[in-house]
């Protein structure tokens, strides 16, 4: 039991980091926009973070759970190796500014624990096209969003004074901002939520049906929450100061678009980078201003990243996991 209780206190260790990290988008482009301060800004993310317990269902929790590892694999060791390695990637990534996908660390992470146990046979084939399929299909939707609302946006202002324009899309983006964050809570938090009930499951503390608590849902909205108010700084800093130049106009086409994308995805049970969306839809933005007006450079890094993530999250689950073990055997 004492076992168990550690993967949930390190699951929920993942949930604050993904906070710091992912949650971070949501206040990139309101605080590059200066619509509102930092501390204002994060705390608005973490409200409506934790408000997406009340919408959207488990879905993407129930992927997590038993759609992309065949559950009679699964052991504690399993998901211990999945979570310290998604935490050791997440946590280096964060330090050094690169807003990676923590939805696919944790995905890979888990993955790669239990290919090592269980081979190939291990992993559900189908679950895991899916998430991949949607590391492209993500930011490209949100990039062509973005930029067709942009687009529809300023034909509908075209005659309208700039000074005023502004004014009024720096009330609106608080409401983009919401959008966003509210669509955030809805997917990432469900990874964690997926992971927990996963561990209750396979420790038989559930029964014989595979179901989320409610005090699962509630814990994982709020740690995520406080990893919000904590705040990725670095990260805030690469997404909504460094890729391109954003005014509120463009911060609430990026927020909207990316929101609504999230939606969608989280609807379907989809478990998606937050991450690879923003920037999609911040490109999107961009790029009505011409290629020259998005910073390529730190786009191929953030590009890096994520095609990284996977596979280095999946190598640090194998190597806790080889350790796990070995030091049970030797015990």
């Amino acid at each position: 039991m004492e076992f168990v209780i550690l993967i949930i206190v390190l699951a929920l260790v993942f949930d604050f980091y993904n906070g710091m990290n992912d949650a971070a988008n949501a206040i990139a482009t309101v605080v590059s926009t200066r619509v509102l301060t930092p501390f204002q800004a994060v705390g608005w993310a973490a409200f409506f973070n934790f408000m997406a317990a009340f919408a959207f269902g488990v879905s993407v929790a129930t992927t997590i759970g038993k759609g992309i590892v065949d559950v009679n694999i699964v052991d504690n060791f399993v998901i211990f190796s999945g979570v310290v390695g998604a935490i050791i990637l997440t946590a280096t990534a964060t330090h050094f500014g690169l807003p990676i996908s923590v939805s696919h660390a944790i995905i890979g992470g888990y993955g790669g624990a239990a290919l090592l146990k269980g081979g190939i046979s291990a992993i559900i084939i189908s679950g895991y096209i899916k998430v991949l399929l949607f590391i492209f299909l993500a930011p490209i939707i949100g990039l062509f969003i973005a930029y067709i609302f942009s687009v529809i946006t300023l034909w509908i202002v075209r005659d309208k004074a700039p000074q005023r324009v502004d004014k009024y899309f720096r009330k609106l983006q608080l409401v983009s901002a919401a959008i966003y964050s509210l669509s955030h809570g809805s997917n990432d938090a469900q990874k964690t939520i997926g992971i927990i009930t996963i561990v209750l499951f396979t420790n038989n503390l559930l029964g014989n049906t595979f179901y989320v608590p409610y005090w699962v849902i509630f814990l994982s909205h709020g740690v995520i929450a406080i990893g919000t108010l904590v705040g990725g700084w670095k990260v805030i800093r690469t997404l909504g100061m460094r890729l391109t130049k954003l005014n509120p106009f463009g911060g609430f086409s990026a927020e909207t678009s990316a929101g609504i994308t999230i939606i969608f995805a989280t609807l379907l049970g989809i478990p998606v980078s937050t991450t690879h969306t923003i920037t999609g839809s911040i490109i999107g933005v961009g790029a009505v201003r011409g290629v020259s007006a998005v910073r390529w450079g730190v786009a191929k890094n953030i590009l890096w990243a994520w095609v990284l993530t996977i596979p280095l999250s999946a190598l640090s689950s194998m190597l806790i996991y080889a350790l796990a073990t070995y030091i049970k055997s030797a015990i």
